[in-house]
């Protein structure tokens, strides 16, 4: 499980919105920081800072290709973030059902004491018949 401080950098870097779309395009597989930038109305420079965020915090490594140097997106980096927000996701699911049971409870019939057979007189006294007896 990822420590507080390792969550706090990848969540942080999650938040901005070109970070997600470079995390998304290294999805699909490794990329150089000029095709990172293609898509963004921004110089590589920024692409390049924003790549260091990521890779402080640990959601993406660079490799050495001849000339180039390639961003990889780590999969278990996410994995652990994942499986924390997975962590909280199903105890919230959990306490969710237990409330649907007991809403579905509530809002069942109440069980009567009646027969089966509607020309059969029931054994049971009914409140009101108490009341007239008297």
């Amino acid at each position: 499980m990822p420590d507080d401080e390792r969550l706090d950098r990848a969540f942080l870097a999650l938040a901005d919105p070109v970070r997600r779309a470079i995390i998304a395009r290294l999805s699909r597989g490794p990329a150089t920081v000029g095709e990172l930038a293609e898509p963004f109305d921004i110089t590589v420079q920024a692409v390049s800072r924003h790549i260091r965020v990521l890779e402080a915090a640990g959601l993406v490594t660079r490799s050495r290709d001849a000339q180039r140097r390639p961003v990889h997106l780590d999969p278990a980096a996410l994995e652990e973030l994942t499986a924390w927000i997975d962590r909280y996701r199903l105890a919230a699911e959990q306490r969710f059902r237990a409330l649907d049971a007991v809403l579905a409870r509530q809002q069942e019939p109440a069980v009567r004491d009646e027969p089966a057979d509607p020309h059969t007189k029931s054994t049971t006294t009914h409140p009101s018949e108490k009341e007239h007896d008297r």
